[in-house]
């Protein structure tokens, strides 16, 4: 059995490294480094894949965030409730721009933003709700698009871990994630299901007023060189990891395809285990039909009952089997986002997945021989 990786960049590469290597070799002979033709062409493509009117790269996902923010006009002292449990960016980049964050609670089964504890955390400072697509599926956009409508707030999809997934609403309309809202943001982080090798992002949004101000934002405030309209920043996608994400688009669909298949026999593995918890579909099929859409597996995230998750993690970790806690503790409880304004019984939820949860290997190369091993060493351990 070959080496298990947590996220296996290498084996992905040499499935693409005959078209990869040209697109890079030819930047660099072109040396059009900064903003050049390859940056346009895959800003291009992705809104066609997407069915959005605009895309506008940067330098990563932590930007694109805090573009977005600064896109819509937020100020300080302005609310911006988003969930609790995720990772730091998202909460990072509103109070870098001196808004209030709200951290509300998630939903035990699928780990999204839980729509009751939006309801309630509003308040007339409340100016924006950032809904985080975690580990690669939607959260309820319906009802929080409907929340929004009703209280006049923007909305903002934090799409780093589901681009390519598809949201699905009551009347059966398919949706990708990231352009449901006002404005949609994500990360190419390499380990993304589209990942650059470096560091890069993007922003969509459907809004021809709101993608003008955004792509002056990107660029130091400038539209003419030189010429600075708006506050800026500088958050540019180079010209080498667009090219290797154009590479890449055309295979998205059969790598979250791929995901979505490991995951089915993940699914399968555990299917008698009562302590081993399998992720939770929103269309209720849990993953294992072949026609699944709805999510994109960025992460295989299980939850441990009746068991010492923590020993797990170390009882993989010696058996050549990596893994990922996310997220070990909860963002109101970190030291830079406490607040006392916090009630501990509006965090059940989470301050229990905390404990419970735990990441699997997922990528595009797993056979079924790791998944095999993987699956029988946890099944082992939970039997003792």
């Amino acid at each position: 059995m070959k080496k298990i990786q947590m996220v296996d960049l290498k084996g992905q590469y040499e499935g693409i490294k005959d078209v990869v290597n040209p697109s890079i070799q030819n930047v660099i002979e072109n040396t059009a480094f900064i903003n050049g033709p390859q940056v346009h062409e895959f800003q291009k493509n992705l809104e066609t894949y997407l069915g959005v009117k605009h895309v506008i790269p940067c330098a990563n996902g932590t930007d694109a965030l805090q573009i977005a923010m600064m896109g819509l006009g937020l100020k300080p002292g302005d609310e911006v409730i988003t969930a609790d449990f995720t990772f730091a960016a998202t909460v990072e980049v509103i109070a870098l721009l001196g808004l209030t964050p709200v951290l509300v609670d998630v939903n035990e089964d699928d780990f999204n933003i839980n729509i009751e504890a939006v309801k309630n955390a509003i308040t007339p400072k409340t100016k924006a709700i950032v809904p985080v697509h975690l580990f690669g599926q939607c959260a309820d956009m319906e009802a929080i698009l409907a929340i929004a409508k009703e209280h006049n707030l923007f909305v903002i999809e934090d799409n780093a871990q589901a681009i390519g997934a598809n949201y699905t609403d009551k009347n059966g309309n398919k949706t990708k994630a990231g352009t449901m809202a006002d404005v949609g943001a994500t990360s190419f982080f390499p380990s993304k299901n589209l990942g650059c090798y470096g560091d890069g992002g993007a922003i969509f949004t459907n809004d021809d007023d709101l993608a003008h101000t955004i792509r002056g934002i990107v660029n130091h405030g400038m539209y003419e060189r030189y010429h600075h309209d708006v506050v800026g920043v500088n958050s540019r996608l180079d010209s080498i990891q667009a090219a290797v994400l154009d590479a890449k688009l055309p295979k998205l669909d059969a790598y979250n395809n791929a995901r979505r298949a490991a995951a089915r026999k993940y699914n399968a593995a555990f299917a008698s285990e009562e302590n081993i918890i399998t992720p939770k579909t929103v269309n209720g099929c849990e993953g294992i039909c072949d026609t699944c859409d709805c999510h994109v597996f960025h992460q295989y995230t299980l939850k441990i009952k009746n068991a010492d998750r923590d020993a797990l993690v170390k009882h993989l970790n010696e058996n050549g089997i990596p893994c990922g806690v996310y997220y070990p503790i909860p963002l109101h409880k970190q030291k830079a986002y406490a607040d006392d304004r916090y009630n501990e019984a509006d965090f059940e939820v989470t301050n229990q997945l905390v404990k419970e949860v735990i990441s699997l290997p997922m990528h595009t190369e797993l056979d079924d021989e790791q998944i095999e091993f993987i699956t029988q060493t946890i099944i082992n351990f939970i039997h003792g």
